[in-house]
């Protein structure tokens, strides 16, 4: 084969997989900023000494009233009646962004090659239209600029954002060094007197908290950039109170590569700010017992930092840069509000959309005693003559030691598969790595880079994150670990944790006395009368097993129970126990993650007994090592937790301006199908039920229960949903070269992905191992059909091996096929999907078929009975 038809081959290839493939623009490519990213033990380079940056000519801090209303007061009134610990947990949790600003401005894009345009999200001139278009909470200290009472009167002086407390010193350091964050002056609490004493006397600088100020949204934290040039931004931007010049695409010429992309990619242009993300970005919410009478306008009091923010559409979030025709569009926003793929970074080609956690009545969740944990733990010292990697002390800090070890623990089971399983602290620990924090020290050299096709070399698949090295080199890291026991106080005492009962949203709703007597009068009155003391029976006989964390029998467990220690309902309504995917029949992609084997980018956060769980059987997917089970969930305060499943796609779709694809705020797509067509393509347009727009109230959240119970408990009736690529998308494959005046694509080919098809199977594909077995098809077609064999029938593995010559001659001898080729190649030889796919599953809202035989009358009793829980 001549060389340059094996370069159009190889180009194909990587195209085949169909999974987050992009062409780096030129532009790009050489202007982003140098972002050092760690070997093993790499220490991030410090940002070139800014002090040479121009500073801004129009956003003088004076202007700014220091006697504002505007402040965080608010914030801090909602520390009433916390412990110390508690407190110092709840600032963390709302603030600390534990130093990924970087990440989330430089890393991201040019590890993931996805482009976030912050301006878009976060402009303070659309503060009105956050909630309906991202599903972000806005923060109720901030203003816009020019509103009454606000400290800053124009956006040129908050360079487009909102005002919000601190700004006032913030805003002084855009453009220059010297910035001091809030973090260094954060209140800690006491550290409990069972540490050793190097512990308690010796906590990383809070500094590395790395506070910032709000960007108007919660959870968004925004930092003043010191390489900001006031003048090369005015030249783009027009002026300073805008980032529209973004919107420009490098290059005006469309036969140019770079007409397909944003200005947003040219890197030579730094933000005024850097914009970090604190775990609140997700978890806070609307309080469902107090919600805002506008939700675009919200006090403190509306609010509740642990229920998990069931709007927020944080995928789109993260590619709010790119084109909608562009495939990391399609592909990375298949997530529902109120999802997160927690995959997608750390990618491991599986289609992992799951809930955002309700944190609630944590106390009483459910642990599993006399598990076998290998983690690092607390020590005074190390043994003589112990290596680092089981025992490290932080130089400069005598008796602040770690020392790593397999010991039997009790512990939580955390994710949606019980992945998290090495304790509480943990697990919490972790979320900062899954929102950026000590990237490029510790674990983005860790992860697949999907465009890298030698097997043989660094980042073709993912390596193990070392615990004990991050401690080492990231003083963000240490700074979050000393501060593990505040943020689990936080979850553990606070009211903000709490469950909220209907009975107790019904009471605030009318502002009068309202009582569990008055609530399952009014549900009979709904539902039939003694439909409640009913639906415990029906509850009883057909869901407790799974869904109560008390012991059989069930008829004798009071599921309203106080608890005498902790004040909550003894029973968290779960028992967190792994069940098969296969016995619970839903959608069983997530269950199938790999980003916790052995192997992979989190093994060291689960513990050996996830690594030794039993195979799963009549699953056709790779799924050893702990995967292919799902821990069921929570049915407290199921009332305000619709839509339903791990994935929320029982019940009605959500979206926030009702679902008109005119409207260019509108990122709502329908996901609805037709299974008996081949392909299972999107049912037309007067045939798809009507999206439910946004609605937190709690007339709202209760009606859109009684939905989604329906259509959980009549599987029969739901029309299937699957996700669809709903744009053509094209990629232009090929090397090219600019001669200084035009661009000349040397050789290559155009493929269109069509709009319809299935964006989770796109996703799911292992292009990787399947480009490799092409060569082999090509180069030792034995070898590949001895491999096959060890995952097919022999019949079946022979079949497969021919299929692969034949699919790699076809494409070389017709590339623009290349789509076409694949998809009758899968319909010849279905293994083809069950070798090369993560997850073959396309019906997102299937299975959990328990009670479909109930009788109407039954059906309506349990929705009655699990209202007031």
């Amino acid at each position: 084969m001549k060389a340059s038809t094996w370069l159009v081959f190889f180009s194909i290839a990587t195209v085949v997989a169909l999974a987050w493939l992009t062409q780096q623009p030129e532009a790009a490519r050489a202007t982003l900023p140098p972002a050092p990213v760690a070997e093993t033990a790499a220490v991030s380079t410090p940002l070139p000494d800014p002090a040479s940056a121009a500073m801004p000519d129009a956003a003088t801090p004076a202007m700014l009233d220091a006697a504002s209303p505007y402040d965080d007061a608010g914030f801090h009134e909602g520390e009433a009646g916390l412990s110390p610990s508690a407190r110092a947990g709840r600032e963390i949790w709302f603030k600390a962004t534990a130093g990924n600003a970087r990440f989330h401005t430089y890393t991201f894009q040019q590890r993931i090659t996805a482009l976030i345009d912050w301006y878009g999200v976060l402009r303070g001139d659309k503060r009105d239209n956050r909630f309906k278009t991202w599903g972000l909470i806005n923060d109720p200290g901030c203003c816009m600029p020019g509103s009454d009472g606000c400290p800053a009167k124009s956006y040129e002086e908050t360079y487009g954002f909102d005002w919000c407390p601190g700004d006032t010193e913030l805003l002084k350091f855009v453009g220059k060094p010297g910035y001091r964050d809030p973090g260094c002056d954060f209140k800690d609490a006491s550290v409990d007197a069972n540490n050793p004493e190097g512990h308690r006397k010796s906590r990383e600088d809070s500094c590395n908290l790395a506070f910032g100020t709000s960007t108007g949204a919660l959870g968004f934290r925004k930092f003043p950039n010191p390489r900001f040039d006031a003048a090369a931004w005015k030249q783009v931007n027009g002026r300073l109170g805008t980032w529209e010049g973004y919107n420009r695409k490098l290059s005006s010429d469309p036969a140019r590569a770079d007409f397909k992309v944003r200005k947003l990619a040219d890197a030579s242009i730094e933000p005024p700010f850097l914009i970090g993300t604190a775990c609140a970005s997700c978890h806070v919410a609307f309080n469902p017992a107090k919600p805002p009478l506008d939700p675009e306008h919200p006090k403190w009091e509306n609010l509740s930092g642990l229920v998990g923010n069931q709007y927020i559409r944080v995928s789109e979030v993260l590619i709010s840069g790119m084109p909608h025709d562009d495939l990391l569009w399609q592909i990375f926003s298949h997530a529902r509000p109120g999802t997160s793929d927690t995959s997608a970074i750390p990618n491991d080609q599986v289609n992992n959309a799951g809930t955002i956690n309700a944190l609630i009545n944590t106390v009483q969740r459910p642990t599993f005693v006399g598990e076998k944990v290998n983690r690092w733990r607390k020590a005074a010292a190390c043994p003589t003559g112990a290596k680092e990697s089981t025992c490290w002390c932080e130089p400069g800090k005598p008796g602040k030691c770690w020392e790593k070890s397999l010991k039997t623990e009790t512990v939580h089971h955390i994710l949606k598969g019980g992945g998290d399983s090495i304790g509480a602290l943990g697990a919490i620990q972790r979320v900062y790595f899954n929102i950026g924090s000590c990237a490029e020290q510790c674990w983005v050299n860790h992860l697949t880079d999907l465009r890298q096709l030698d097997p043989q070399a660094r980042n073709f698949g993912q390596t193990p994150f070392d615990i004990g090295q991050c401690r080492r080199d990231c003083p963000n890291f240490r700074a979050i670990e000393d501060r593990l026991p505040n943020l689990l106080d936080f979850f553990l005492t606070a009211p903000e944790g709490q469950a909220k009962d209907l009975v107790e949203a019904r009471a605030n709703q009318k502002q009068t006395a309202y009582v569990q007597t008055d609530l399952v009068r009014d549900l009979e009155h709904n539902f039939g009368k003694g439909a409640v003391s009913r639906g415990q029976q029906v509850f009883v006989a057909n869901c407790a097993r799974c869904h109560s964390s008390g012991k059989p029998p069930f008829e004798a467990v009071d599921f309203r129970a106080i608890d005498s220690k902790s004040g909550l309902r003894a029973d968290w309504l779960g028992n967190d126990v792994p069940t098969p995917v296969t016995e619970v029949g839903t959608y069983r992609c997530r269950s199938l993650h790999s980003n916790h084997l052995r192997g992979h980018v989190w093994e060291q956060f689960a513990d050996e007994d996830y690594h030794a769980r039993k195979t799963v059987s009549g699953i056709l997917e790779p799924h050893d090592g702990g995967r292919g089970y799902y821990r069921n969930v929570s049915l407290l305060n199921l009332w305000a937790h619709a839509p339903f499943l791990h994935n929320n796609a029982v019940g009605p779709e959500l979206c926030g301006w009702g679902g008109d694809k005119a409207n260019p705020y509108e990122l709502y797509r329908s996901s609805y199908v037709d299974t008996s067509q081949p392909g299972n393509p999107p049912l037309p347009k007067d045939k798809q039920p009507a999206c439910w727009k946004y609605d937190p109230s709690v007339d709202g959240r209760f009606k859109l229960y009684v939905t989604s119970m329906q259509d959980l408990l009549n599987p029969s009736k739901r029309i299937p949903k699957a996700t669809k690529v709903d744009e053509d998308i094209v990629l232009d494959i090929g090397p090219r070269i600019f001669d200084g005046q035009e661009e000349k694509r040397l050789v290559g080919f155009t493929v269109r992905v069509p709009a319809g098809a299935t964006a989770g199977n796109v996703g799911n594909f292992r292009h990787k191992d399947f480009i490799v077995d092409l060569v082999r098809a090509k180069l030792k077609p034995a070898e590949l059909e001895v491999r096959l064999a060890t995952v097919l029938p022999a019949a079946e593995a022979k079949q497969l091996a021919a299929e692969m010559q034949a699919i790699g001659k076809a494409i070389v001898s017709d590339p623009n096929r290349l789509v076409d080729v694949v998809k009758e190649a899968r319909a010849r030889t279905p293994a083809l999907w069950q070798v090369y796919a993560s997850c073959s599953a396309e019906i997102e809202n299937d299975g959990h078929r328990f009670g479909e035989d109930l009788s109407d009358a039954d059906k309506n009793a349990l929705i009655a009975f699990l209202a007031t829980l």
